[in-house]
């Protein structure tokens, strides 16, 4: 028995250091999440959500950067609550795939796209697709996708979506105008100058099948016809933009060769670094009035919660959504003087009283700051040690 008794404990010496490293390598790899730590934080902007991260309907994307000294990029991604099956109204985020692929199919009909504007009637106003671009981005302007949107097609979008392998994903009607779910687009006729290059004939996009999702019903209430009408909100004949798809289509734009050929965007250089430059600046360096459409006015992420001027190294290329009492940002952060540069990209619900359509959500209060202070302390854990 004494025998034994020393053979064992000696066993344990042995494997003891084991033990312990295991232990240390488990408790590190969860205190070593940026995002965790984030998350976790005193502040009451992040703990105005996080106390009841439920109700929030919380899902987040962060994704550091690596850029070795040979030039190679590398990700790494952490991920906080994040299930497609979980639905959340994407609002204005929609517009991102629409000003890309917009551009895309000009592309193969007329390239030099700069010279080309496009109109409803033969003798009609004509319309600037990269005028259109630039405000659908700097701000966020619904007429401005829509108009894109008539071009391009419901089919056109999410079949190219699909075929780039950016799903799940489903745009099933316009934002903001009546008859919104109508699938037939407009004719549409192209010039270059005042010249006639081509005419496109409506067409009809098919019937978009009801979403089949967790939390695709919502609240106790809603507005209808300026009655209210208990019950939960159907979300189910909405758009679909879930974050993972959302987050993967900044990636695609930002560094197209990380992909493979037949999932990048069809776009030659210059308009690509257009995307890049309308989803960058601000209104004003747009020539939007300053005063209406103040600097942070779709900047959610570390601006968001002033409007003050901006005034700062860091650039944020992003588009946001805001409606139904939903907040997303997606963007990508540099800062090439701090070497800071990531991606993140967050949605959440502020809807204290349940009830959808009324116009009244906590953006201001609680979403808005919570998404700023998100953004300034993932900046901080992305500062280079």
């Amino acid at each position: 028995m004494k025998s034994n008794k020393f053979t064992n404990f000696k066993y344990f010496l042995l494997i003891l250091p084991i033990l312990f490293s295991s232990c240390i390598v488990s408790k590190n790899s969860v205190e070593d999440d940026p995002l965790d730590l984030v998350l976790k934080s005193n502040n009451p902007k992040i703990k105005a959500v996080m106390d009841n991260v439920n109700e929030h309907e919380l899902q987040i994307i962060y994704t550091q950067i690596k850029r070795a000294s040979d030039g190679t990029i590398s990700f790494k991604d952490y991920q906080y609550n994040v299930n497609a099956k979980n639905y959340f109204y994407p609002a204005s985020t929609v517009k991102f795939p629409i000003a890309v692929l917009a551009l895309e199919k000009l592309n193969s009909i007329a390239p030099l796209s700069d010279s080309i504007n496009f109109c409803y009637k033969p003798n009609g106003t004509k319309i600037n697709f990269k005028k259109e671009i630039s405000k659908l981005f700097a701000l966020s302007d619904n007429e401005a996708s829509n108009n894109l949107l008539e071009f391009i097609g419901f089919d056109y979008l999410n079949s190219k979506m699909h075929n780039k392998g950016l799903s799940p994903f489903s745009v099933s009607h316009r934002l903001s105008v009546a008859n919104s779910g109508n699938k037939q687009t407009s004719t549409i006729y192209l010039f270059k100058g005042d010249s006639l290059i081509a005419e496109l004939p409506s067409v009809t996009g098919r019937k978009v099948d009801a979403l089949q999702l967790n939390l695709i019903k919502k609240g106790i209430g809603y507005i209808e016809n300026d009655a209210q009408v208990m019950g939960a909100f159907d979300f189910s004949s909405k758009n679909y933009y879930p974050l993972i798809t959302l987050h993967n289509t900044l990636k695609r734009l930002l560094f197209p060769n990380k992909f493979q050929l037949n999932e990048r965007f069809n776009l030659n250089e210059k308009d690509r670094e257009f995307i890049l430059s309308s989803m960058y600046q601000l209104p004003r360096e747009q020539g939007f009035d300053s005063k209406e459409f103040y600097d942070s006015y779709c900047k959610f992420l570390i601006f968001g919660d002033t409007k003050d001027k901006i005034d700062s190294t860091i650039k944020i290329y992003n588009k946001i959504g805001q409606a139904y009492g939903t907040l997303t940002d997606c963007a990508y952060i540099i800062d090439e003087k701090a070497g800071v540069e990531f991606m993140v990209t967050a949605t959440l619900l502020v809807n204290k009283n349940k009830i959808f359509n009324d116009g009244i959500y906590e953006y201001e209060e609680i979403g808005i700051p919570f998404l700023a202070e998100l953004g300034r302390q993932l900046y901080t854990k992305s500062i280079p040690n």
